[in-house]
């Protein structure tokens, strides 16, 4: 009997010691995350990078490493960032080589931009950390496996993380690209760059930018920042840690989990749109989720400016949109309905639930998780890059319904899908049915 428990004390006593463990570390790791980005007043620290001890990283091959380096940055009072160290245990034998890797080979497409002057189309890869340029004519034969690009900006140097959020100078044809995530920075490449080139300059960003719209008139940069939900706009040429010129957040703003922007510069406006995700990271349990939107402001809006008008509602049809895109010459706002599946085009004058004057949605579209879109008003195209099978389909600029596309550009087998891992960070078995579950 003394012995039985003496098994379950030893057993209870390991127990409770791997779950006081599991709880330091998760306490420890949900402290760090935990921070947020703060802009530039609070001075919060913030997680943005995982990276190898460079004392350790000669040891790797031949003994665990006991820690790593997670780089983090805070804001100081003027509004620029500041590096510093913090370090967590971590207790992974790096050096044990997988059994097996499940992973995407293909191009996953977040974005797309057109230049018009040089007829290329420009895709970013954020599977594969590149840009692809494509010529504008490209078309995918549907017995081909893909269309190789022109040229590709992909490697180390470039420093492109997760990249998410593309524009192409019209002038010059520097490409803006925005690394988000674990680097928060917005790329500039120089005009015809590819292979393992450096960016042209970098500018710093808060932790999770989303898109980008430039005012040429004014060469102002405007960068939507997803949490907290706010709008900063800099000079177009900023670099560094070179604070922004003005910056759209607030109570009144209707701003809620910021991913799309666009800005037309003959009428003055700013579009923005918003998945509704709301919270204030200061006070637990204020989250909230309102239904997406698009809001509307004045292009010189600064600070808790609230909205000129804000199209929201059932019959929008608006659902997790990604990029948005404003036809000059008309001022219609084009929509990449990202889970709708769908391109939806607004009024530049429309406001609260109103529908869509166009839906572009259907089998014959070749849509599949539309997340960037550009138009093309020389060539009167609509551009679509689709994250679902790495692709971006074209159509003009009258298109609507289940239009089937003028072209399309393939980097993967026709009809293969995505799997869209994204950042996983956690997985489980399923023993009887013998399949991974990778929640994304």
């Amino acid at each position: 009997m003394s012995l039985l428990n003496s098994r379950w004390g030893s057993a209870i006593f390991a127990a409770a010691t791997t779950i006081t463990a599991i709880a330091f570390v998760w306490s420890g790791i949900r402290g760090l995350r935990s921070q947020p980005a703060s802009w530039p007043s609070t001075g919060s620290a913030r997680l943005v990078s995982v990276e190898r001890l460079p004392e350790t990283a000669d040891l790797c091959s031949s003994m665990p490493v006991s820690a790593i380096a997670m780089q983090s940055a805070e804001f100081d009072r003027d509004g620029f960032l500041g590096d510093s160290k913090v370090y967590a245990a971590e207790t992974v034998d790096v050096s044990r080589p997988p059994v097996r890797t499940i992973r995407d080979t293909y191009p996953i497409y977040s974005s797309v931009a057109i230049d018009p002057v040089r007829d290329e189309v420009i895709l970013q890869d954020t599977n594969l950390f590149a840009v692809r340029i494509f010529n504008r004519l490209d078309n995918t034969p549907s017995d081909a496996e893909a269309t190789a690009p022109k040229r590709v900006i992909e490697g180390r140097d470039t420093k492109n993380e997760y990249n998410n959020g593309l524009y192409v100078d019209p002038k010059s044809g520097e490409i803006y690209n925005v690394a988000m995530d674990t680097a928060d920075n917005i790329l500039v490449f120089p005009t015809n760059a590819k292979g393992n080139q450096e960016p042209a300059r970098i500018l710093s960003i808060p932790h999770r930018g989303f898109q980008l719209a430039v005012d040429e008139e004014k060469e102002e940069l405007y960068s939507t920042n997803q949490y907290p939900p706010r709008v900063l706009v800099f000079h177009k040429t900023a670099a560094g840690k070179e604070p922004p010129i003005r910056v759209i957040e607030g109570p009144h703003t209707g701003l809620a989990d910021v991913h799309g922007v666009a800005v037309d510069t003959q009428r003055k406006l700013m579009f923005v749109g918003n998945w509704g995700n709301s919270s204030d990271y200061k006070v637990a349990g204020t989250g909230k989720h309102y239904p997406p939107s698009i809001t509307v402001y004045s292009i010189d809006a600064n600070g808790d400016a609230a909205p000129l008008r804000t199209i929201q509602g059932p019959k929008t049809q608006l659902d997790w949109m990604g990029a948005i895109s404003l036809d000059p010459e008309t001022g219609n706002l084009w929509v990449a309905n990202d889970v709708g599946g769908s391109v939806l085009m607004f009024r530049g004058t429309d406001n609260g639930d109103v529908a869509p004057t166009k839906v572009i949605k259907g089998d014959k579209t070749g849509l599949n998780h539309p997340a960037g879109i550009a138009i093309d008003t020389k060539n009167k195209e609509i551009w679509v890059s689709n994250m679902g099978n790495s692709s971006a389909t074209a159509y003009r600029l009258t298109a609507d319904g289940n239009a089937e596309p003028i072209r399309m550009i393939r980097s993967a087998p026709l009809g293969r899908l995505s799997v869209k891992f994204g950042k996983p960070q956690a997985a489980a078995y399923d023993s009887k049915r013998e399949e991974y579950l990778v929640p994304n």
